[in-house]
């Protein structure tokens, strides 16, 4: 096998890595959409606290309010795009500037996306999940909680963002050694879009 074959493969690997949890949190739309019924009921209705329990459980505490309910529908929403940003690069369906791009032939935009990822993509993850962890921390080590009866445990939806990441790194690193295998030479095995 040839180091272009063994790069792509590789590759494919890496962004069907960094590509699952986007498509396992594509399913969170539903439960995001039943609360966001939920909360226009209970608006309608004047509730401000619509289940309460004994014990503390993880991120919503004692009970869960309209407040926590509004805030839910936010972390779901973090929950579905972290993941989603690398998912979106496995399918080749992201945002970008296509002025010159489009023009190109397949070596060209190999070469645009290899500098591209290599350049900016890469050092972004690695600088803003490196930052991102000290929210985290913050977060775990206060206890931080919603101000207003919302949520508890900010912690773990602070924690998509590092974990966000490392996925979107995973593709990217991915689809360097794609692009790489397509200008070494792979490139009649190499699809325009990576998504096999």
């Amino acid at each position: 096998m040839s180091l272009p074959s063994r790069m792509e493969r590789t590759g494919r690997v890496l962004m069907q890595i960094g590509a699952w949890p986007g498509r396992a949190a594509a399913w969170l739309l539903l439960p995001l959409l039943a609360l966001v019924l939920l909360a226009v009921i209970g608006a309608q209705f004047r509730l401000s606290t619509l289940a309460e329990w004994q014990a503390d459980l993880p991120l919503f505490g004692r009970s869960l309010t309209m407040s926590g309910l509004a805030e839910l529908q936010w972390h779901l929403m973090a929950v579905m795009v972290m993941p989603g940003l690398a998912f979106a690069l496995a399918e080749d369906r992201h945002v970008r500037v296509d002025l010159l791009y489009s023009a190109f032939g397949r070596r060209g935009k190999a070469g645009v996306n290899l500098l591209g990822d290599l350049l900016f993509l890469l050092p972004f993850c690695a600088v803003i999940g490196w930052l991102s962890l000290g929210f985290v921390e913050f977060a775990w080590k206060t206890g931080e909680q919603s101000d207003y009866g919302g949520l508890a445990d900010r912690y773990l939806v602070k924690a998509l963002m590092p974990i966000g990441f490392v996925f979107l790194a995973l593709a990217a690193l991915g689809r360097v050694l794609l692009e790489t295998a397509r200008l070494l030479g792979a490139e009649d095995s190499v699809p325009e879009t990576w998504n096999g």
